[in-house]
């Protein structure tokens, strides 16, 4: 049985570090949306890694919307912009916090239609 207990308002993930982001829902349409972007933009690789890299990076340039504790030093915090969300996933510890606490309930949804 599919459990439909997604989210469908906006939200905030503690991805540990300090760090907080508001972010939109999962949806199909995100998803999807950031699936087409990084194709375009790994197109040129079959390396797995910096395609799954590439997904990550463009859900989180669809999803995130604000965030806390995340700064060029404690008293400059930084934008959420294109580039600095970029940045921030460029990070291993908050890209895979952001998988698994983003996109994972997707994936266990996912799970469950197959169990």
């Amino acid at each position: 049985m599919i459990k439909l207990n997604l989210k469908r308002e906006d939200y905030w993930l503690d991805l540990g570090y300090g760090v907080r982001l508001k972010v939109r829902p999962a949806s199909t349409a995100l998803i999807m949306g950031a699936r087409v972007a990084a194709l375009k933009e790994a197109t040129e690789t079959t390396d797995t890694g910096q395609r799954s890299a590439a997904l990550i990076k463009e859900l989180a340039l669809l999803a995130v919307l604000e965030w806390e504790g995340v700064g060029y030093s404690e008293d400059n915090p930084a934008e959420v912009t294109s580039e600095t969300i970029a940045a921030l996933m460029d990070l291993w510890p908050i890209a895979d916090a952001f998988e698994r606490l983003y996109l994972g309930p997707t994936l266990i949804l996912e799970q469950e239609k197959n169990a």
